[in-house]
């Protein structure tokens, strides 16, 4: 059966770039996504529009009573429609390639579907009237597309380079480890981390509402201890990620141990963030940052995950002094 994609490959390709191009979009998209999300939490704006699909009983736009709280929160509705505009360029650039990337088409769909997943429970948000516990499955939806996202990112470029990794170089001796230890470190990282990320909801949704709503529910948590958990789970995703990058041999995994180090970095900083803004009575910008930093903490678990699992493909046993061939655009390797 003819369909107008097929009508399109028969008389257009695009080159890998394109597709790596496209998937990068829809992270960023999915990133801007979650934190425009946290700009309408910290400015009350939750309720801006009173209604879901519409603004309004009668209107699709905010009308001037409504004033800036409705702006903001249409304006986050509309970022959605820029988020399918990405996602259907994704579909297109993956199947448009003269050699087919299976992977990345799979993923842009993934993405399809769950960006209306996203819609639909924001819809049952604003029904709901900002119920924290909708409002954090809001969150998680958005963190779920954000995965799908990464993935397809991944994917691309994976693609591109032909599935090859390698160090700096290639070669030189490989640090003490093996394949199923680092396999094993790697899913702890991810699994933990996003632990760690929905207890962070239970934190938000529990604690002191920093768009100072004081209609909004929330919910029944002590949020001290919320956030003692919240913490502690932080300095054991510090310490899982520091575990594999003492077991990542420095030959054929050298993407994954710069991608380690980047994570670690980015996890350090996320923590002062948050450190700081439960000690300062939770200030709108650090919120937000705080917001952005979970964004860019899962998007480096998720990186260093998918790099590892692809480094570890086809190799067993001990990896001491392990050599690799040099792989052709492997600089290139995002």
């Amino acid at each position: 059966m003819r369909t107008p994609f097929s009508w399109l490959a028969d008389r257009y390709s695009l080159g890998a770039r394109s597709a790596g191009r496209a998937a990068l979009g829809s992270v960023v998209a999915s990133i801007a996504i979650i934190v425009t999300g946290g700009v309408v939490r910290v400015t009350g704006s939750g309720l801006g529009c009173t209604d879901w699909p519409m603004c309004t009983g009668e209107t699709l736009a905010p009308t001037a009573e409504l004033g800036v709280h409705g702006a903001i929160e249409f304006g986050n509705r509309l970022l959605t429609g820029v988020l399918c505009a990405v996602v259907g360029w994704v579909i297109i650039a993956a199947r448009l390639q003269e050699k087919p990337m299976p992977a990345v088409l799979r993923g842009g769909w993934a993405q399809f579907w769950i960006v209306v997943l996203n819609a639909v429970v924001g819809g049952v948000t604003v029904w709901m009237r900002l119920s924290p516990y909708i409002v954090a499955a809001h969150f998680l939806a958005a963190t779920l597309l954000l995965t799908a996202a990464v993935y397809t990112w991944h994917a691309a470029y994976a693609g591109a380079d032909g599935g090859v990794d390698a160090g700096a170089d290639g070669s030189g001796p490989g640090a003490p480890g093996s394949v199923g230890r680092i396999r094993w470190l790697s899913g702890a990282l991810v699994a933990v981390t996003a632990l760690l990320v929905v207890v962070g909801t239970l934190a938000t949704g529990s604690g002191p509402h920093a768009g100072d709503s004081s209609d909004v529910a929330r919910m029944p948590f002590d949020w001290t201890a919320v956030t003692v958990v919240h913490g502690v789970l932080a300095g054991a995703v510090l310490v899982l990620a520091g575990a594999l990058l003492a077991v990542l041999p420095r030959s054929g995994f050298g993407a994954a141990r710069r991608k380690a180090v980047v994570f670690v970095a980015v996890l350090l900083g996320q923590g002062l963030v948050g450190l700081v803004q439960s000690l300062t009575a939770l200030p709108s910008l650090l919120v937000m940052l705080h917001l952005l930093g979970a964004a860019l903490v899962w998007t480096g678990v998720l990186q260093v995950h998918f790099t590892v699992r692809r480094a570890c493909s086809g190799r067993s046993g001990p990896l001491v002094g392990a050599r690799v061939p040099s792989a052709r655009g492997a600089s290139a390797q995002v």
